[in-house]
């Protein structure tokens, strides 16, 4: 697969419809980039969730849908990526799922949860982190 940086300059569509457009690959749902949306945001509820634990769960998801629709609306405008409503579906899920992952972590470990997410989150953080320069690096 050939992909180069200038590329990107020319590239801005939106797609609303769900499960559609960069989705399809052989006339089937290619899981795994909507997989990768999910993992990838699971840490983002996570830390917003230790970050403000007083907030309500509502508003917890109503910052976390705020950020995605702001990360969709980013790549449209700055032609960086198809914005797409499966992205911000898949984004919202993975944010969703870190904080219960949060509240499963409070209820079984009380006190130490903040502590053993710290570690886990750093260890995630470091590896998409990894992934994202060995990303770039095969890019060029």
């Amino acid at each position: 697969m050939q992909f180069s940086f200038q590329d990107l300059l020319d590239f801005r569509r939106i797609n609303l419809i769900p499960f559609a457009g960069s989705f399809i690959k052989n006339d089937q749902i290619d899981m795994g980039e909507i997989i990768y949306n999910v993992l990838a945001l699971i840490l983002f509820g996570i830390y917003i969730s230790m970050l403000k634990s007083s907030w309500s769960f509502l508003k917890k998801i109503a910052v976390i849908a705020g950020f995605s629709l702001l990360f969709e609306v980013l790549q449209f405008v700055l032609a960086i990526g198809g914005s797409d409503v499966t992205d911000l579906m898949g984004n919202m899920l993975g944010e969703i799922i870190g904080v219960g992952v949060y509240i499963v972590f409070c209820k079984l470990f009380r006190k130490k949860a903040n502590t053993i997410l710290n570690v886990l989150d750093s260890i995630g953080t470091l590896f998409v982190f990894s992934l994202f320069i060995l990303f770039i690096n095969f890019i060029d």
